[in-house]
């Protein structure tokens, strides 16, 4: 449980030289340290042999429905000669891989002129990305975060990302009687420790302010000025298109709801949640729920179109999961193995219990006027 690594006398001796830093800071370590860090180390992370799975572990259905809704929006922009995807954070490429099959097998004319880019912070992933795209690797390229931020890469068509927005560096408050604090990592007798100060900067209060949450006495939260800041990178450099996110998360109203008096973060580690970050620097991920109310509105104010909003369940039936459950009945496989995708799709659209309200799904816009997307048409039970 307390095994050391390597990682964490980098970080004690970061504080010991500099003093406490934030939690947003040691979260970016244990997360992001070069070649240390959970996601900039070798090492399975989603799946069976991982810590924890995604909708894209479940079944390609997921991808396959992604896919059908990147097509509608290759439409809603009159069927360019050019689109580009673009995934953030793509791990082993499952998703991307799911997403360009159904692509090149559904819909050859778009596929003709489809380019695919990864942008990836571990470099070592590209190996493993390249071999599950085989298939399309002359359609691909990729990137560094700090290399498509910087202005030089833009693009039109659709950036998509799963479960990336919960894996950024997160700042921690407490509301005092005194009025709001920032929770800091400092060192105590040698272990990590927390202490409480003035914030660190005054877009904290700025972000709680504009999305119109005021927390109770007593109650810890979590602030995720990355994600705003994210998303206002994505719109320099997206000429025209559409970007679809899909998390685990609430509108601002629910997440920062009073009987949330310890926030949402959370640890994972071979299938197990924690609730210490202190412990496993580099080894377990730290992640905390989406506050999707602050990406719509850092949205509005960049001039972005907030097209859908709302459950994965919601999404898939109407994007098209329903197709994919005909296509399975048509194929020719053995009932017993029907039914047994049958009940793995369900895990995706449950809505209590599974997958389908855990997971949210936010698709913004820009430069595309009043788009008709397949997850816009009304589902009836």
């Amino acid at each position: 449980m307390t095994e050391k690594t390597p990682l964490q006398d980098i970080i004690a001796a970061r504080i010991s030289e500099q003093g406490r830093i934030t939690f947003a800071d040691f979260m970016g370590a244990c997360l992001y340290e070069p070649g240390l860090g959970y996601y900039t180390s070798p090492g399975r992370k989603v799946g069976a042999e991982g810590d924890f799975y995604t909708s894209i572990t479940v079944h390609a259905a997921f991808g396959r429905v992604i896919a059908r809704e990147i097509a509608q929006m290759w439409r809603c922009m009159e069927t360019p000669d050019t689109f580009t995807l673009v995934e953030c954070g793509a791990g082993n490429g499952r998703l991307a891989c799911d997403i360009m099959d159904f692509l090149a097998q559904r819909e050859p004319e778009m596929y003709r002129g489809l380019r695919l880019v990864l942008v990836e912070k571990e470099p070592s992933l590209e190996s493993a990305q390249r071999a599950m795209l085989a298939a399309h690797v002359e359609k691909m390229q990729w990137l560094s975060p700090e290399e498509f931020a910087s202005g030089r890469f833009t693009f039109s068509g659709c950036l998509y990302s799963n479960e990336l927005i919960d894996a950024l560096p997160v700042h921690r408050v407490l509301m005092t009687p005194e009025g709001l604090r920032e929770i800091y990592v400092v060192l105590k007798e040698g272990e990590f420790a927390e202490e409480l100060g003035e914030l660190s900067t005054p877009a904290i209060a700025g972000q709680l302010e504009r999305i119109g949450v005021e927390l109770h006495p007593g109650q810890e939260a979590e602030v995720n000025l990355n994600g705003p800041e994210w998303l206002s990178s994505v719109y320099g450099v997206l000429e025209r298109g559409f970007v679809l996110t899909v998390d685990y998360g609430y509108p601002a109203e629910e997440l920062y709801a009073p009987h949330r008096k310890r926030g949402t973060l959370l640890c994972y580690y071979r299938h197990q949640t924690e609730e210490n970050p202190y412990i496993r620097q580099g080894l377990q991920d730290i992640t905390a729920h989406v506050d999707f109310t602050s990406l719509i509105r850092r949205g509005e104010e960049l001039g972005m179109q907030n097209v859908w909003f709302g459950e994965q369940y919601r999404f898939l039936l109407s994007a098209g999961i329903i197709n994919e459950l005909e296509d399975l009945e048509l194929s020719d496989i053995s009932n017993e193995e029907k039914l047994r995708l049958r009940l793995t799709l369900k895990k995706l659209i449950v809505p209590q219990g599974g997958m389908g309200d855990t997971f949210r799904i936010l698709v913004q816009s820009k430069g595309v006027t009043d788009p008709k997307l397949l997850c816009q048409r009304r589902i009836g039970f």
